[in-house]
């Protein structure tokens, strides 16, 4: 058996950035090394001088398949049940790769 701590990669839309956190936060506390989307913010928020281009999204979304690569399984962070169009693609891409996909409320 190895001693290398599991890898979980969250996904989930950004809007929930309080309740990934929240995941993040406790899979840490219990030994497990976590990978989670960058979260900034998006065209037309509040924060619109830093928000990302089409360019830098898309290329986010690249990179988050590839945490997706490194990750023993997945945990999808969906309050009330909610996944958006980025996700689905991350769960078909993670199902896949052959990684096992769980949900914090039921899809």
């Amino acid at each position: 058996m190895s001693d290398r701590p599991e890898i979980v990669c969250i996904c989930g839309s950004t809007r929930f950035v309080d309740e990934m956190s929240a995941a993040n936060r406790d899979l840490t506390f219990t030994g497990v090394i976590v990978v989670a989307p960058g979260v900034f913010p998006r065209a037309g928020d509040h924060e619109a001088d830093e928000a990302i281009t089409v360019e830098q999204k898309t290329a986010l979304g690249a990179l988050h398949l590839r945490k997706i690569d490194l990750a023993d399984r997945v945990l999808v962070v969906n309050p009330g049940g909610y996944v958006g169009e980025s996700t689905s693609r991350e769960i078909a891409y993670a199902r896949a790769t052959g990684k096992p996909v769980s949900f914090t409320d039921p899809f």
